[in-house]
């Protein structure tokens, strides 16, 4: 038994378990991969403070190069890892367009059909683009009526539609939805406490059966929080950017789904976000009861400093033992 938080890599995984004091039982997985929004920065971020102030056991997965054992987010058909899903209690995603091989998928899609919780964040809505046996979670999947949009649509409630604020120009503002003030997954959350640079993105509305908004995305006319809201009528009304899902599974079972657009990296520095997403992983769970009225404690006990999102732009030479304390990356 060890006393404080630590973290280990075995086979490509970063694992972060929670002080032993502290250690709630849950086991999370975290997906990364994606080429634009540095998942494989914002992740690893995310499972430290969720074990460290939280007490979740969480395994982050990457996207690993297979000849160099380097992190490599254009490599679209490799995540190690995905066997751990098995014995999870929460499937974190972040991924976009990965075209992985039959058997990862299949531990993806056991997950899945065993009605288990999932929180998708930014290119979620399209975290597939394949085909053959899981053909249904591409996100332009339609076949079959049900899978309609994949994945995105099927699961998390959307698919990749449009980017509705302009990319690199206009940031987002987080304003609490209409009658969302009593969920917990928003509880100590006011207007204005989430922001990101990246921008919304377009989805159709309503959303499909069972989703409640729980936040809406004010487009402002710059890359500041302080940015006025864009003058034109994009914001009337204005688009969702986080809302969760209660599916009905059948006798009586639901699954539990929250999703956000925003998740970028860089937008997980905003500490409104990373209560909102640390908040909804105790809803997905069922601890609802134990989010605080003043909201989940966020503060990171490190540096955070990531690199701005962007085609290219990832960090050369990267391995998941880098992420661990101590390491000279």
């Amino acid at each position: 038994m060890h006393d404080g938080p630590r973290a280990v890599v075995r086979d490509g995984v970063l694992t972060w378990h929670p002080a032993s004091n502290s250690d709630r039982g849950h086991s999370i997985v975290l997906i990364s991969g994606d080429e634009e929004y540095r998942s494989e920065e914002g992740l690893p971020m995310l499972a430290r403070l969720l074990a460290e102030r939280h007490g979740f056991t969480c395994h982050t997965l990457f996207a690993i190069d297979r000849e160099s054992g380097e992190i490599n987010p254009d490599e679209q058909g490799n995540i190690p890892g995905l066997a751990l899903l098995a014995d999870a209690d929460l499937m974190i995603i972040a991924t976009r367009f990965r075209n992985l091989p039959p058997d990862q998928m299949a531990h993806i899609d056991a997950y899945v059909q065993a009605g288990r919780p999932i929180l998708g964040m930014r290119t979620a809505t399209h975290a597939f683009a394949l085909d053959g046996d899981y053909a249904r979670y591409a996100w332009n999947y339609n076949g079959d009526p049900e899978y309609a949009g994949g994945f995105g649509r099927w699961i998390l409630g959307e698919t990749w539609i449009a980017h509705h604020g302009a990319h690199g120009r206009e940031s987002t503002r987080g304003v609490l939805h209409p009658g969302a003030a009593d969920h917990p997954i928003v509880r100590g959350i006011e207007d204005g406490d989430i922001w990101g640079p990246t921008d919304v993105y377009r989805v159709r509305l309503p959303l499909p059966d069972g989703c409640r908004v729980l936040v809406d995305g004010a487009i402002l006319d710059g890359m500041s929080p302080d940015s006025n809201p864009v003058a034109d009528d994009r914001n009337a009304p204005m688009i969702p950017v986080a809302w969760c899902r209660e599916m009905p599974l059948g006798r009586g079972k639901t699954r539990r789904v929250f999703t956000t657009t925003m998740g970028a990296a860089t937008d997980l520095e905003s500490e409104g976000l990373r209560r909102l997403i640390v908040q909804g992983v105790y809803w997905l769970v069922g601890l609802d009861d134990d989010v605080p009225a003043s909201g989940a404690d966020v503060r990171l006990t490190w540096p955070f400093e990531p690199t701005d999102f962007g085609f290219g732009a990832y960090r050369r030479g990267m391995r998941p033992t880098d992420f661990v304390p101590g390491a000279q990356p």
